[in-house]
């Protein structure tokens, strides 16, 4: 199966319908796509990526072969329950810790602010045309985030899977949906190993060349869609042959946010037959869902 690939820049053109289509469709029957001339500082990205494998090296690279889950892996042939990865989170919104991590330094702290800065305006954008796809108002994700708060929380995992040597024993991440909104990654460009499931089989997700940001939906998302897009299962594979860098920020609900299904794609419901049998009488050769969007509104309707 092919990773839809979509050209950012497209929805600013006379190839926006286009574009539109191919974003539905992604969502609809992948739950996952590659988003290319998305505007992002290209040098920026690489700077925050090259920053991240500099920080990893100095501080966490020789820890993390001499913690227990390594000595583990040479003892065991297998390790079901347990991940092959060394990480740091960092919050972006509504207030930053990145200058609480340790040993973080100043250079990687403003570079990753500015990497953020960008692409939120990106995770807002995708908000806004995938309600205008779903045929909801264009910042009805971005309200729904919202909650109470100012906008959506904004955070992002710092993920290294480290070459392993027994890569057949353990996952590098095991196999989950994210619990979130819009989860935008920017991956390695070089070792593979993130894997999605669809139609009964794992798809292999290649590295992303050209700094193309790999895009999926979480579960919020698919809960406000009534189930039209959907969060997928994926996973990551340990890989005896390098490294894998993943920087994962997830555009996601505050955490007072109510989420339920966006009334325009409920059915109907506590409606009675007869009712509907009555408009159904004068509307019987119409469209259904003006027919559906009516009975919202009866007495007993939703």
């Amino acid at each position: 199966m092919e990773v839809p690939v979509i050209d950012f820049s497209k929805f600013c053109g006379e190839q926006r319908g286009e574009a539109m289509a191919l974003l539905h469709e992604a969502c609809e029957k992948r739950g996952f796509f590659v988003i290319e001339n998305h505007g992002i500082d290209a040098e920026l990205m690489e700077k925050v990526k090259q920053l991240v494998n500099t920080y990893y090296d100095e501080y966490l690279k020789e820890s993390f072969y001499q913690s227990e889950l390594a000595k583990s892996l040479d003892k065991s042939v297998s390790l079901p329950d347990t991940d092959w990865e060394t990480t740091f989170f960092i919050w972006h919104r509504p207030t930053s810790n990145i200058k609480e991590i340790p040993n973080v330094s100043e250079e990687l702290c403003k570079a990753v602010d500015e990497y953020i800065a960008q692409l939120i305006k990106v995770a807002e954008a995708l908000s806004e045309l995938m309600s205008e796809n779903l045929g909801l108002e264009k910042d009805h994700i971005k309200k729904a985030f919202s909650g109470s708060s100012k906008g959506a929380v904004v955070g992002t995992k710092v993920a290294m899977y480290p070459q392993c040597p027994k890569p057949e024993a353990v996952r590098g991440l095991r196999e989950h949906t994210d619990a979130g909104g819009i989860i935008l990654l920017l991956q390695d460009d070089q070792v593979p190993g993130l894997e999605f499931f669809r139609d009964g089989k794992w798809v292999e997700i290649p590295p992303s060349k050209n700094n193309a940001i790999f895009v999926n939906i979480g579960d919020q998302v698919e809960v406000l869609s009534n189930g039209i897009y959907k969060s997928v299962l994926h996973r990551v594979m340990a890989e005896k042959n390098g490294s894998r860098l993943s920087i994962a920020t997830f555009y996601n609900p505050a955490g007072e946010a109510i989420i339920s299904p966006a009334p325009k794609l409920l059915y109907p419901s506590g409606y009675t037959f007869g009712d509907y049998l009555k408009l159904y009488g004068s509307t019987k050769f119409g469209e259904k869902a003006p027919r559906f969007e009516s009975m919202k509104n009866t007495p007993n309707g939703h």
